[in-house]
């Protein structure tokens, strides 16, 4: 990693953090697997963007810049993994599997079974509050980020090895359902039911970051529902549950 590169983030030694901090970084160096040696850039991978209204942080002070990195990195790092795996499969059937081998719930499971949700630094809340899957999951790609950075490539890549290799069956993931609302669809043909069908219950949020939540119907049977940052999210989120109520 170059030198002018490594120089873009401002360095802190162990000793000079507090007794709170300490233990934090002590925690993810048993996660990551070695001594860190630049504890700030580390900080600043656990830390969410709720806590930059506090006057000791920079707007660029959260791990939204290292996520954006960090996301790259990984998409590299699950190529590779996948390419190697699998020597006689196709470009087509690589995508898929990476997309489900990075997609957020696949990563904030990572975070949590790591221990990961216990060491993030958030603003205000509800101490009974679960940390968003999609916090886990940018947490993960930034704590990624933090170790190429500092330790470089190869490291990177044994760590999200190791994390894959200890959390997660590949194979089954190749065979996880993707397609809830498909999969609907063709349980209610089979059952000659009636074609289900999605209402938006509720629209929310600003224009730019809107929020849906979405019924689906068998008949006039409400099966589930789902909440996604689309309508398209939130139709497969209502078709899963749908699935598992069902099946239960």
């Amino acid at each position: 990693m170059p030198d002018w590169f490594r120089s873009l983030f401002t360095k802190k030694k162990k000793s000079d953090l507090s007794p709170e901090l300490k233990s934090r970084i002590e925690k993810l160096e048993r996660i990551v697997g070695f001594q860190i040696d630049d504890p700030s850039l580390f900080l600043k991978a656990l830390r969410h963007r709720s806590t930059l209204s506090q006057e000791q942080y920079e707007t660029y002070d959260s791990y939204e810049r290292l996520e954006f990195l960090g996301d790259a990195v990984l998409d590299l790092i699950a190529a590779e993994i996948l390419f190697n795996q699998y020597p006689e499969k196709d470009e087509g059937f690589l995508t898929k599997v990476r997309a489900k081998l990075v997609r957020g719930e696949t990563l904030s499971d990572f975070s949590k079974k790591l221990g990961i949700e216990d060491l993030m630094e958030l603003g205000e809340r509800n101490g009974s509050t679960k940390v968003a899957k999609s916090i886990l999951a940018d947490a993960f790609e930034s704590i990624i980020a933090a170790i190429y950075i500092t330790k470089g490539y190869q490291h990177a890549y044994d760590f999200v090895d190791k994390v894959i290799e200890e959390n997660l069956i590949i194979k089954e993931l190749i065979n996880t359902l993707d397609n809830y609302k498909s999969a609907l669809l063709e349980y209610a043909q089979a059952e000659k039911m009636p074609i289900p069908r999605y209402e938006l219950v509720n629209e929310s949020g600003p224009g730019h970051n809107r929020t849906f939540e979405v019924k689906v119907l068998i008949g006039e049977e409400e099966l589930g529902t789902g909440v996604g940052k689309s309508k398209k999210k939130a139709e497969q989120k209502a078709a899963r549950e749908a699935l598992k109520s069902i099946k239960d």
